[in-house]
C-alpha cells in the first residue's frame, strides 16, 4: 500500500495538466519511417543470430534529431510517441522470425495476407491484455518494478532535451553499415568468410563472418554473454565436429540422419547433418530450464497480473495522463481476432485453434507484462514460453487426431501468435513505463503501439520472402536457429523422425554448463551456430569489456557505452537494410558477383577498421 501512495505522489517530467504535441501527423510518419528500418533490421539480425536489440533508445535520439534539431519541434512526449512505435515493429520482427521461417522450412510458402494477420493478431493480442494491467503494474508499483528498459528509455528522452545529441553517432554507423554490405555483397570486393581448417586436426576450422552487425551485437551484449556464446562454438568446432570426424571415419554407410558416409563429409557437413542437432537440443533445453527457473517469479507475475486485472479501473480518468483506450474496445478487438483466427481461410486454425491461441496468449501476455519489469526485455523467456506452448499445443493436436502437415501448420500458427503476443506484451510494458516518468497520455501511447504493429505487420511478410529467397531460411547464410527448433520440436511430436540421441547429447551439454552455476542459453546458441558467427560477437564484447575496464569513472563508462551502443545499431541497421535491398535486387533477377576481387586478408583488414571506428568513437573522452 506504501508503494502505491509513492507512485500516486510521483510527478512526471511533463505534468498532468500540461499539455504538448503528442500523436501527430509528423510523429506518425517519421514512426512508420523507424518501423521498416528497425523492424528489418531486427528481422535480419534474429534470423542471422537468434537474437534482437532493443530499438527504442536508437529510435528515441533519431526521433530528436529530426524533430527537434531539424524541425525545431519542441516536445518530449511527440519523441516519445516515435520511439514507441518504432520498438513495437522491433518486438513484432522478434516474434514472427522465431516462428514463422519454420513455414518456409517445411515448404509450406505462407501468403501476404497469412504471415500478415498471424503477425497483426498477435500484435493486438499483446497490446489490448496488456492495457488492463497498466495501472497495477505500471503506476502502482512504480518504484517495484523497474522496467529497466524503459527507464532508461525515459532517461535518454529527458536528457536529450533540446539537443538530439549522439543522432550522427546512429547515422555514421548506418552509412558504415550499409557501405561495408555492398562492398561484400554487391560488389564482392571481399568475401563475407574467412576461415582456416587447423592442419592435422581432422575437421576442425576455425572462422569468422566479417559483418559489422555482428560486431555491434557482442558489443551490445557485452564480453560475458559473447564468451559463453563463443564458449559453446569452440566446444562444437573444436570439440564434437572433430570428434565425430575422428570415429565417423572409420563407418562405410551412412549413418542418420547424414545420407553419405562421415568419412567423406567436411566440417561444414558435420556441423550440418550432427552439430546442428546437437545445438538444438541444447537451445531447448536452454529455453525450457529458463522458464522453469523463472517459474516462481511467473507464478508471481501471473498472480499480480490477475489482481490488475481485477482492479483495473477503465473508466477514463479525468487526468490525462490516467487515460487508457476504453474497456469496451479492447474486448471488441479480442474477440474480432480470435473470430478472424477461427474462420478467416487463410489462416486455418479452426475454433480449437482460436481457444488455445486465447488461453495461451493469455497467460503468457500477463506473465510477460510483469516479468520484464523485474528482469528488463532482454532476460524475458520468450523463446521458453513458446516452445512450452508448441509441445502443449502438439501434443494436443495429436491427441484429438490433427496430425501430419496441417496439424504442423496449426501448432506453428498457435506458436506464432502467442510468441509474438508475449513480445509484444513485454514491449508494450516497457514503452508504457516511459511514458509514465516523460507524462504521456497512455491512451496515445496505446493506439502508436496498434498503428506500429499495423505498419510492421503489413512490412514483415515482405521482408520474409525476399530474405528467404536470396539466403534460404536454416542455410549457413542465414541460421534461423529459433525457427528451426520450433521447425524440429513440432515435427519432432508430430511425426517421431528425429535424431534424439543427438538432442539428448545437445540438452546434456546445456545441462553441464547449468551445473556450473552458468545459463545455458547462450553457450546452447554458440553451439548451434556456426563459429564464423560467434567469433565476430566474441570480438565486439572484447572491445567492450576493454573499454570497461579501462574506465574507472562510473559517470564516463556510462556515457561511452552509450556513444559505443549508438554506434553499433547504426552498424546493425545499416547491414541489414542494405541486406533487404540487396534481396530485393536478386528477387528482381539482378545478379550479384560470385567471385569476391580481393582475398580475405583484405577482409580482415576491412573488419578490422570497422573495429577501430567502434573502439575509437566509444572510448574518446567526452567534450
Amino acid at each position: 500500500m506504501a508503494d502505491t501512495k509513492k507512485s500516486a505522489d510521483f510527478e512526471p517530467y511533463v505534468p498532468a495538466h500540461e499539455k504538448k504535441p503528442e500523436l501527430t501527423i509528423l510523429s506518425l510518419l517519421v514512426g512508420a519511417l523507424l518501423v521498416i528500418i528497425f523492424g528489418a533490421a531486427n528481422a535480419y539480425l534474429g534470423l542471422l543470430v537468434g537474437m534482437t536489440v532493443s530499438a527504442s533508445i536508437p529510435a528515441a535520439v533519431i526521433s530528436m534529431a529530426i524533430l527537434r534539431v531539424i524541425l525545431r519541434r519542441q516536445s518530449i512526449l511527440e519523441n516519445n510517441i516515435v520511439q514507441t512505435i518504432t520498438s513495437s515493429g522491433e518486438a513484432l520482427a522478434a516474434g514472427v522470425i522465431f516462428t514463422l521461417p519454420a513455414l518456409f522450412i517445411w515448404n509450406m510458402q505462407p501468403s501476404l495476407m497469412t504471415m500478415g494477420i498471424i503477425a497483426i493478431a498477435g500484435g493486438i493480442l499483446g497490446v489490448v491484455l496488456m492495457i488492463p494491467l497498466r495501472k497495477a503494474l505500471i503506476v502502482n508499483e512504480h518504484h517495484t518494478l523497474p522496467y529497466p528498459e524503459g527507464t532508461a528509455c525515459a532517461e535518454v528522452l529527458v536528457a536529450g532535451e533540446g539537443r538530439g545529441k549522439g543522432a550522427k553517432l546512429v547515422f555514421s554507423g548506418l552509412g558504415i553499415g550499409a557501405a561495408f554490405k555492398i562492398l561484400t555483397d554487391a560488389v564482392k570486393a571481399f568475401p563475407t568468410q574467412v576461415e582456416w581448417a587447423i592442419s592435422g586436426f581432422r575437421n576442425a576450422a576455425i572462422g569468422m563472418n566479417v559483418m559489422p552487425s555482428l560486431l555491434a551485437v557482442g558489443y551490445i551484449i557485452g564480453p560475458r554473454i559473447a564468451g559463453i556464446m563463443f564458449a559453446g562454438a569452440v566446444l562444437g568446432w573444436l570439440g564434437l565436429i572433430p570428434l565425430i570426424s575422428y570415429f565417423g571415419s572409420l563407418a562405410t554407410e551412412p549413418i542418420f540422419p547424414g545420407t553419405v558416409p562421415i568419412s567423406e563429409m567436411d566440417y561444414h557437413a558435420v556441423w550440418n547433418n550432427y552439430l546442428r542437432y546437437i545445438g538444438a537440443g541444447a537451445v531447448a533445453f536452454g529455453g525450457i530450464i529458463g522458464l522453469l527457473k523463472t517459474l516462481p517469479t511467473i507464478a508471481s507475475s501471473f498472480t499480480g497480473a490477475m489482481k490488475g486485472f481485477k482492479q483495473a479501473d477503465m473508466s477514463q480518468g479525468k487526468l490525462r495522463t490516467e487515460q487508457d483506450i476504453p474497456f469496451s474496445v479492447i474486448i471488441g478487438l479480442t474477440v474480432l481476432l480470435i473470430g478472424v483466427l477461427a474462420f478467416f481461410p487463410q489462416i486455418d486454425v479452426g475454433i480449437l485453434g482460436a481457444v488455445l491461441i486465447l488461453l495461451f496468449g493469455f497467460f503468457f501476455v500477463t506473465v510477460s507484462a510483469r516479468i520484464v519489469g523485474i528482469v528488463g526485455s532482454s532476460s524475458n523467456p520468450v523463446s521458453g514460453m513458446t516452445i512450452g506452448a508448441l509441445i502443449f499445443v502438439s501434443v494436443i493436436l495429436k491427441a484429438v487426431g490433427i496430425t501430419g502437415d496441417k496439424g504442423m501448420l496449426i501448432a506453428i500458427t498457435i506458436g506464432a501468435v502467442v510468441c509474438i503476443a508475449a513480445a509484444i506484451s513485454g514491449d508494450t510494458s516497457q514503452d508504457l513505463k516511459t511514458g509514465f516518468i516523460v507524462g504521456s497520455t497512455p491512451k496515445w501511447q496505446q493506439i502508436a503501439q496498434l498503428y506500429g504493429i499495423l505498419i510492421a505487420s503489413i512490412i514483415i511478410g515482405f521482408i520474409l520472402i525476399l530474405l528467404d529467397n536470396a539466403y534460404g531460411f536454416g542455410s549457413q547464410d542465414l541460421p534461423a536457429p529459433q525457427a528451426v527448433l520450433m521447425s524440429l520440436v513440432v515435427e519432432g511430436i508430430m511425426s517421431g523422425d528425429l535424431p534424439w540421441n543427438l538432442i539428448l547429447i545437445g540438452m546434456a551439454a546445456a545441462a553441464t554448463v547449468e551445473l556450473f552455476g552458468i545459463g545455458s542459453l547462450p553457450f546452447a546458441v554458440g553451439l548451434y551456430l556456426p563459429i564464423h558467427l560467434t567469433s565476430p560477437i566474441m570480438l565486439g564484447g572484447i572491445v567492450k569489456g576493454w573499454i570497461d575496464r579501462r574506465e574507472t569513472n562510473t559517470e564516463a563508462r556510462k556515457l561511452k557505452n552509450e556513444r559505443g551502443i549508438l554506434l553499433a545499431s547504426g552498424y546493425i541497421a545499416g547491414e541489414a537494410l542494405t541486406g533487404v535491398f540487396i534481396a530485393i535486387a536478386v528477387t528482381a533477377g539482378f545478379t550479384m558477383p560470385t567471385e569476391a576481387l580481393f582475398g580475405p586478408w583484405v577482409a580482415l583488414v576491412a573488419m578490422a577498421i570497422v573495429t577501430a571506428i567502434l573502439f575509437i568513437t566509444s572510448n574518446r573522452k567526452a567534450s
